[in-house]
């Protein structure tokens, strides 16, 4: 059973990893804090298409990555 979850905390691992590689950035560096960044920051501009998908799908990957690492560590506690 901990092989199990251990093997499905590996993908949830995998899963986040690359879909945080594969959104684009927020901001351009330094430059897009002081000129513009402000906007990102506060909500100004919505997430459409594949980055609202990107967005929802990490939190998903991550949501998963948390719990399953809760439930290996309980499982090897006990």
């Amino acid at each position: 059973m901990a092989i199990t979850f251990k093997i499905i905390l590996i993908i949830f691992a995998l899963a986040l990893i690359c879909v945080v590689l594969l959104q684009k950035g927020k901001s351009a560096g330094l430059s897009g804090a002081i000129s513009g960044g402000a906007e990102h920051l506060f909500g100004k501009t919505k997430a459409r298409g594949l980055d609202l998908f990107l967005q929802r799908l990490t939190v998903a990957a991550a949501a998963g990555f948390f719990i399953s690492a809760l439930i290996v560590a309980y499982l090897v506690k006990v």
